[in-house]
């Protein structure tokens, strides 16, 4: 099955990240439940109204109002302060030397700590920005549905993903790209905030005709 997909979509894209660890997370909870237009909007004016410095420093230097002004909610006004003060406190460690001693499940458990990063936020950031290679994330609809996709069988629970996840261990983050690959191939749905990361990737020679909507997770 694998050997198909890679024939199909081609090898797995990994970009090299273009922001630091701490932008990369501001713009990640900036991001959560709002559609790519009004997200990209709105993260655009908060990068505006911190200077173009996205740091911890800058960002608990900012007013609350001026980060509300730029399109903020209160929930996530309190998240991105949250963030940083756990930065700055060393509940959540961005430093590149000790991440790298850091398991998955260590990075997970910090991130986790912070107002509105769920999980699957915290999976989404080890996959792309850390680019670690056994990324695992069972809650996500897409990864479930392009499995069953792929495999011929019904989406899993997360439960029985994590399950048939293990013969692909220490490589799980490539089998997840590929399960997200394949909600593309095999059900024709438009790229998402994490498949559209593939579209350097070669283009798959099959491909639906009739494009349908997918559901953008978030946390």
């Amino acid at each position: 099955m694998i050997a198909r997909l890679v024939e199909e979509a081609g090898p797995p894209s990994f970009p090299q990240p273009t922001e630091t660890h701490f932008a990369a997370l501001v713009r990640s909870v900036t991001h959560q439940q709002l559609a790519g237009a009004a997200a990209q909007a709105i993260h655009g004016r908060l990068v505006h109204s911190l200077g173009d410095e996205i740091t911890p420093e800058r960002l608990l230097a900012t007013p609350t109002e001026e980060l509300r002004a730029a399109g903020l909610s209160g929930n996530k006004t309190l998240s991105l302060q949250d963030l940083a003060t756990k930065v700055f406190d060393g509940t959540v460690v961005l430093e590149p030397r000790r991440l790298a001693r850091e398991s998955d499940e260590e990075v997970v458990a910090r991130l986790i700590t912070v107002r509105g990063i769920g999980k699957w936020s915290a999976e989404m950031f080890l996959r792309f920005q850390l680019r670690r290679l056994d990324v695992w994330p069972t809650g996500d609809l897409g990864v479930r549905k392009g499995f069953g996709l792929a495999w011929g069988v019904p989406a899993p629970t997360p439960k029985q993903l994590n399950a048939l996840g293990e013969p692909y261990h220490p490589y799980r983050s490539i089998v997840a790209w590929y399960c997200w690959r394949a909600t593309q191939l095999y059900a024709g749905s438009v790229p998402t905030s994490v498949t559209a990361r593939a579209k350097s990737a070669p283009r798959a020679r099959k491909s639906a005709s009739t494009p349908v909507r997918t559901r953008r997770r978030s946390g």
